[in-house]
């Protein structure tokens, strides 16, 4: 850093130059570099592969598109858990240039219908089920003409684009194609097709389109080009020192950048191995996986550390060969941080921070950062990106002043998908992209993200941070876990409401909680309404949903305030 900032206002570094190319034309580079290195291992289907058949595969499976009449600029929707199948679809899709759609494992029906036909999907790649999601089931109910129609000849009331669906697994099903069918059927084909199809492609072109959560109305599809994800991968790669002589262990999802770009691409533009211990996270695989594949490098979002540090056995598992790996998702607890540095090997951990719009890193640690700034701080501005934290008037706050974090760079998505307005409300004329996060930057450019503006909480005029009252509340010894939303209130227009989960084997009351904050925060910050329990609903990439707790909240007290009434 060569001098101290006075505003909230920083660019990153502009080496190592960004990858002007495309997916396909660099995954094909990186087999031709390490062939037999470890490519792709999937623990759970048996899957070992070293470059040279995973990029067999890849193709095979990218000519049998080609053959199904997938074309460039195409939507091809993957709704499957983490499997070979949606490895291959991901570099299959980008080699033809289609654009994949990732969709949530754990949507129903009606979100279903509404993804498929708000990016106007041609084609469905899905698996047969998923825990109690039955896709299969899902789809038929959706296009009945299925059961009527040859495979990729569909012609649905409800679903008017989709023309083909490839079911994955050994079964028949009527209208349907087989997955290993099409993959057979593609290796027969020559190569001249997908050649041609591949030289074809911009660096520009979209190619993904991810769902992003919001907490209210339908989900927006934001639309990722070659050049966006292709170099977040890279960078985030690179900011791990990752080599092909790392491997990393991916327990995050893939249909999330956390899982396609962050762990996939990352691995694939450095010769790593991508190693999955399941199609979902459960904490004693993963820490089977890093142990039995000798893992360098472990992603995860903060609950799934956790959840693997509470293991009973944790101290059985030798985690000796890692060294690094991202924690992201959601903002991370200083005492969680500590624990996976010194428990678990991972030295070289670094936090990662942004949104799906932004492919989705625009923060990150460096191993080079001190302790405290890797676990007070997600970083300082990543390589090709400029942040800048503004008021409510657009105009860049002082230094230690809270703001709106913005980014503009190549990272930023072209806009979300057929929704003009909802661009524009999130990428102004400038080309900055406003987070709704808020967060605070260091006269060293290092942003510590403090909570959401639709997060914070307005108690009779002041602002409350749920950030910061959490942070308080994990000093205490006996909580495991603390989440911090407003609820309504007549009299404060909002109060603070805390969920809390304890550590196994001890037990609290409210009042011993806001004795706790009593004299230690400033008196309107203490939860007036403190709730404990033994889970948080989440989604499946494993972020707390504070929508559903204040929605759960809010239903309990006017119902304990109708009673009060009657008696």
């Amino acid at each position: 850093m060569d001098k101290t900032l006075t505003y909230s206002e920083l660019a990153g570094p502009t080496v190592p130059p960004l990858l002007n190319d495309t997916i396909g034309r660099v995954f094909d580079a990186t087999t031709e570099r390490f062939p037999e290195r470890d490519g792709l291992i999937v623990r759970h289907q048996g899957i070992r592969w070293s470059y040279r058949e995973y990029r067999q595969r890849v193709d095979e499976l990218a000519r049998g598109l080609l053959l199904l009449g997938i074309a460039a600029g195409d939507r091809v929707g993957i709704w499957a858990p983490n499997c070979y199948e949606w490895c291959l679809t991901q570099y299959a899709t980008a080699k033809i240039g289609a654009i994949m759609v990732c969709i949530n494992p754990a949507y129903r029906s009606y979100e279903l219908e509404f993804a498929l036909n708000k990016v106007q999907c041609k084609a469905v790649i899905c698996a047969e089920k998923f825990k109690s999601s039955d896709y299969l089931g899902m789809l038929q109910q959706l296009a009945p003409e299925l059961d009527s129609c040859a495979p990729g000849q569909l012609q649905s009331q409800k679903l008017p684009h989709l023309r083909c669906v490839i079911r994955m697994g050994e079964g028949v099903t009527a209208g349907m194609f087989n997955f290993a069918n099409v993959c057979r059927r593609g290796a027969a084909e020559p190569m001249d097709q997908l050649t041609a199809a591949s030289a074809a492609l911009a660096p520009t072109d979209p190619i993904n389109i991810q769902f992003t959560s919001g907490t209210t109305g339908n989900p927006k599809g934001a639309t990722l080009s070659h050049l966006n994800i292709l170099n977040n991968g890279k960078l985030v790669g690179d900011g791990m020192h990752l080599s092909e002589h790392d491997r990393l262990c991916i327990p995050v999802p893939l249909y999330h950048c956390f899982g396609m770009v962050m762990a996939s691409l990352a691995c694939v533009t450095h010769g790593s191995a991508a190693v999955f211990p399941g199609d979902a996270f459960e904490p004693r695989a993963t820490l089977e996986t890093v142990a039995e594949e000798y893992c360098t490098a472990l992603h995860g979002v903060p609950t799934m550390f956790i959840a693997e540090l509470d293991l009973p056995d944790f101290a059985d598992f030798d985690l000796s060969s890692l060294r690094t790996g991202i924690m992201a998702g959601s903002t991370c607890p200083v005492e969680v941080m500590r624990r996976v540095m010194d428990r678990m090997h991972m030295s070289e951990v670094l936090i990662a921070y942004g949104q799906t719009e932004t492919s989705p890193v625009n923060h990150m640690t460096t191993v080079d950062d001190s302790v405290e700034k890797r676990v007070g701080s997600v970083g300082r501005p990543a390589p090709h990106c400029e942040i800048k934290l503004v008021d409510a008037q657009g105009k860049v706050v002082p230094v230690g002043e809270k703001g709106e974090i913005c980014c503009r760079g190549y990272s930023v998505m072209q806009g979300y998908w057929d929704d003009p307005e909802r661009s524009a409300e999130t990428i102004d004329s400038e080309g900055w992209l406003h987070s709704g996060d808020i967060g605070v930057m260091d006269a060293d450019g290092y942003t510590q993200v403090t909570g959401r503006i639709k997060d914070m909480i307005i108690r009779g005029g002041e602002n409350i941070y749920p950030r910061e009252v959490e942070e308080f509340l994990y000093t205490h010894p006996y909580i495991q876990e603390a989440q911090v939303f407003g609820v309504p209130d007549e009299r404060y227009g909002e109060q603070v409401c805390v969920w809390i989960k304890l550590q196994e084997g001890v037990s609290l009351d409210a009042g011993q909680i806001q004795e706790f904050c009593r004299d230690n925060i400033t008196h309107f910050k203490i939860p007036r309404h403190v709730h404990f329990v033994e889970e948080f609903p989440m989604t499946v990439t494993g972020k707390i949903q504070k929508f559903v707790m204040r929605e759960q909240m809010h239903r309990h007290l006017r119902a304990e305030q109708a009673g009060e009434t009657e008696a």
